[in-house]
């Protein structure tokens, strides 16, 4: 009889722990808005240049501002691409390219946030206009040598070491880091279009230009800088699909003739046939799908027809229980892709799912899995999972973005925000000075709010170390497509 009540009474517990996670981890439209927020102010810690005077990351100051200086060039600006202080320009335009994109397809749901978010893909398009436009037949793509930088650990406000320029001309090309630059140019003309008419038209010319040089100057710029970028960015996948990804948005910006003609005669040799299941700043066929779906959904153009059925098979190798699910999912839920910065991975995918169910419901579809179908409905339940895993409905109960929640990571792997601000600590921090902050067991002194780590293991076990970057380092382009989804549940989830 004892152990009868006692099996009862840790059944009553077990119920009662349970059902209260559940009232923790039900997200209000509120949590998705104020997480929203955070993503993007996330991205005024990463600037480079002159700060202006709303700058909000209030702990953050001037930095680079000499940049290109010495190869006569203005290459003030940008963004540094994770926890260094590099201006790596594949990453940086693919960040510009995912943050307009957010903008485009969600931007009726981000409210108050939609000029912040607006300001957040300028701060990108602004610099990547001056590297594709200083020198004829030239883009530049890298501002601070990566085997230097890491070898210091210090504040941007602080850089003493050499900020060497890399570039990609016509001898020595970079087809895939250029055609990611028109990629990004392009989309942004699309959401400047009717604010800022003659930005957008510049963006646009530009962007023409830019890929029209990756084009004719085909060849990967891995091979032309080689340890500059690798083992850091290198185009693992090629440049076809940059290519293609870069005429996609020149077509959906411009709605030229001319691009239609390019996907179609080259669509085949650029692996848009190939059913590739992950997206990223490298791989962008996936992406090309679904943006190009677009025109057969929603415009019911035909010539399209074919990327609704790679956009299916794509979507399908996400969801369990289709005869073409594909993709390991952690015990706790979490998409996992990768041992280092796996979240990368689940916030290009959750956008995706989101954009693609907006594609589908406009045009009545679903997404046809073998003899099954998957409507709408179901890839934004599924994308809705990721997110809510990400913000704290998982085993650690940790929210992976810094500053939201009650629990989040405290030891982020990111020199500015580990190591006392300039505002608070004045005098210079020299590059070996620095690594007792890396190496410390306090907490990071600056809250860098909104941004996203690479996230737990695929055992959803995470540690909160400054030295595991895999897991503890975040980057613009984990979190510029969680912008969209975030401004998605904002409008479309029921205040509890």
């Amino acid at each position: 009889m004892a152990f009868a009540m006692f099996s009862l009474v840790v059944q009553i517990v077990f119920l009662t722990i349970w059902f209260l996670s559940l009232l923790c981890y039900g997200f209000t439209s509120h949590d998705y808005s104020d997480a929203l927020e955070k993503s993007i102010i996330f991205f005024e810690g990463q600037r480079s240049g002159k700060l202006p005077p709303n700058q909000g990351m209030t702990w953050r100051g001037d930095s680079g501002l000499s940049d290109g200086s010495g190869y006569h060039v203005d290459l003030v600006g940008g963004y540094y691409d994770a926890g260094d202080n590099v201006k790596f320009g594949l990453p940086m335009a693919f960040t510009t390219t995912m943050l307009a994109w957010s903008v485009i397809e969600f931007g009726s749901s981000m409210g108050s946030q939609i000029e912040n978010a607006k300001d957040a893909v300028r701060w990108g398009t602004d610099y990547l206009l001056k590297a594709a436009t200083a020198t004829p037949g030239t883009l530049y793509v890298q501002v601070g040598d990566p085997n230097n930088d890491h070898k210091c650990w210090e504040r941007p406000e602080d850089m003493d070491t050499q900020r060497n320029v890399y570039k990609v001309t016509t001898q020595n090309p970079g087809s895939d880091v250029a055609a990611e630059t028109a990629a990004a140019l392009a989309a942004a003309s699309i959401i400047f279009k009717e604010s800022d008419p003659s930005y957008s038209d510049k963006l646009l010319k530009t962007a023409v230009k830019v890929f029209d040089f990756a084009d004719k100057y085909r060849g990967s710029y891995s091979d032309s800088l080689n340890s500059a970028v690798c083992p850091f960015y290198c185009s693992y996948s090629g440049y076809q699909d940059e290519l293609l990804w870069g005429a996609s948005w020149i077509y959906r910006a411009s709605q030229n003739s001319l691009y239609l003609t390019y996907i179609q005669s080259n669509g085949r040799t650029m692996g848009s046939e190939d059913d590739d299941y992950s997206f990223s700043w490298d791989d962008k066929r996936a992406g090309t799908k679904v943006l190009l779906s677009h025109e057969f959904l929603t415009k019911d153009t035909q010539e399209f027809q074919v990327y609704k059925g790679h956009s299916d098979n794509y979507i399908c190798s996400l969801v369990p229980g289709t005869s073409n699910f594909q993709d390991q999912y952690t015990p706790g839920g979490l998409l996992y892709k990768a041992s280092a910065s796996n979240l990368q991975y689940v916030t290009t995918t959750t956008f995706l799912l989101l954009t693609y169910a907006n594609y589908l419901s406009a045009n009545r579809g679903v997404a046809t899995c073998g003899t099954s179908t998957i409507p709408p409905e179901k890839l934004i339940a599924q994308a809705k999972k990721q997110v809510d895993y990400i913000l704290g409905d998982n085993p650690e109960k940790m929210s992976y973005m810094v500053g939201f929640g009650e629990k989040y990571p405290q030891h982020v792997h990111h020199r500015g925000s580990s190591v006392p601000s300039i505002h608070q600590h004045p005098d210079h921090i020299s590059c070996n000075d620095g690594f007792q902050y890396l190496y410390s067991s306090s907490p990071n002194p600056n809250v860098l709010v909104g941004a996203i780590v690479g996230g737990p293991d695929n055992k959803d076990n995470f540690a909160d170390d400054r030295n595991n970057y895999q897991q503890s380092e975040p980057t613009t382009y984990i979190n510029a497509p969680f912008v969209g989804a975030l401004a998605f549940f904002s409008k479309n989830v029921s205040p509890n």
